[in-house]
């Protein structure tokens, strides 16, 4: 049996009506059944242009008028020979006129792990939740596995379930990788709502979703227009009030530049002591607004149990001084193939210091004035020696002995 398929049968996560093949149009019970059998634990359809496709755009456009989408140049390409047409992410007919709806499925990564706002040894990192990744090996072993290339699998197996039932049809088939914003279109199909943390939030699943997209050609079935599901923060603003670096400067508003996800897996460059001193111990990605958000205590624990996503042990509150051990062939036997390596190997160690000296332990002093001292010109070793002798300085600063554990 494909994964979860019982589960989110079990749940009744679909929203949709009966099954109607013979509609003249996608239904949402047909897709969101198709979607469960190739792997995914629940999907969502819409038509475009959808109803709030104006203000999706508008709010995009500012979201980049403001530069808050940093030094991720691609989110701000525009359409047209000279590049000065509308955003290409603004609207989904902008990169694709032909296209009639969006099929949204997700995939759960929740799996039974501790959070990063949880108790930790004093010398533990933290790696996102999502990019714990792994593959298990009829061997029992687990060997990295990458989100985008698993679940573009499942996409590709729905799309040709989705042929047999509807015949032919344009489509394009995303994870993370198109001119698509996923999570203004998720909840434009039901599957949720905008949290003040700018995430999808389902009122089953919580957040820990990854989203995968399929857009296409065909016309959806008035039926199944998609059910609209209601903001439920209220005056909750824990996510806002956790968030160490002011990423989310209002409800609903992030400013990526101060975001710890991007600047330790986007940002290449150095980065300013401000917000060095906010990372805490994130060596690649954050989950502290997700960890603190209470829909996510109510998601139901080892539904991410996923064979080809399941969570790495070894990467659950990592060592930081296994990780500063590492050399470059290490990352890459570790990561090759995950999700983490990403940040690149310089970019990892510069993480990796950064968390050093926000836990301020002398004994990591001699590895951090390795690196201070390092004349390599590699590029991002400039932003790794400035990350190590910032590092060195709050060692300083804090006197903590090794004995403090």
């Amino acid at each position: 049996m494909p994964p979860f398929s019982s589960i989110s049968k079990s749940m009744n996560l679909s929203q949709g009506v009966p099954d109607e093949l013979d509609a003249p149009g996608l239904s949402r019970d047909s897709v969101s059944r198709l979607a469960r059998e190739s792997g995914f634990i629940e999907a969502g359809i819409v038509g475009v242009p959808h109803a709030e496709t104006d203000r999706d755009a508008a709010r995009f456009a500012a979201f980049i008028q403001q530069g808050r989408e940093g030094s991720m140049a691609y989110l701000a390409r525009r359409s047209g020979e000279d590049g000065r047409g509308e955003l290409v992410r603004g609207r989904v007919q902008v990169p694709f006129p032909w296209a009639r709806s969006v099929v949204v499925c997700l995939a759960s990564y929740h799996a039974d792990a501790p959070l990063s706002t949880g108790d930790a040894k004093p010398g533990a990192g933290w790696i996102a939740r999502y990019a714990w990744s792994g593959r298990k090996q009829p061997d029992g072993a687990v060997r990295p596995s990458d989100y985008h290339k698993v679940l573009l699998k499942r996409l590709r197996a729905l799309e040709a379930a989705m042929h047999s039932v509807y015949g032919e049809f344009e489509c394009r088939a995303y994870v993370d990788t198109g001119p698509v914003v996923e999570r203004s279109i998720a909840r434009a199909a039901g599957l949720g709502w905008t949290g003040k943390n700018t995430c999808l939030i389902h009122p089953k699943l919580g957040s820990w979703n990854f989203l995968a997209v399929l857009v296409t050609s065909l016309p959806v079935a008035e039926v199944a227009q998609p059910l609209t599901v209601p903001d439920r923060c209220g005056s909750c603003r824990r996510c806002l009030d956790a968030c160490p670096t002011g990423a989310l400067v209002e409800p609903y508003q992030m400013d990526a530049t101060r975001c710890i996800s991007y600047l330790t897996i986007e940002h290449r460059g150095a980065i300013s002591e401000e917000l060095m001193g906010g990372m805490g111990r994130q060596v690649f990605g954050c989950d502290i607004c997700q960890d603190v958000c209470p829909w996510n205590r109510k998601a139901p624990i080892g539904v991410g149990e996923d064979t080809d996503l399941g969570p790495r042990r070894e990467l659950i509150n990592p060592d930081l001084e296994w990780l500063a051990g590492l050399q470059e062939a290490d990352f890459e036997r570790l990561f090759n193939g995950s999700p983490v390596r990403r940040a690149g190997f310089a970019g990892l160690r510069r993480n990796v210091a950064i968390a050093m000296g926000n836990r301020g332990l002398a004994r990591y002093a001699p590895w951090l004035r390795t690196l201070a001292a390092s004349e390599d010109l590699q590029t991002g070793q400039e932003a790794l020696r400035n990350a190590a002798t910032w590092a060195l300085g709050r060692i300083a600063e804090k006197g903590e002995s090794d004995f403090a554990e």
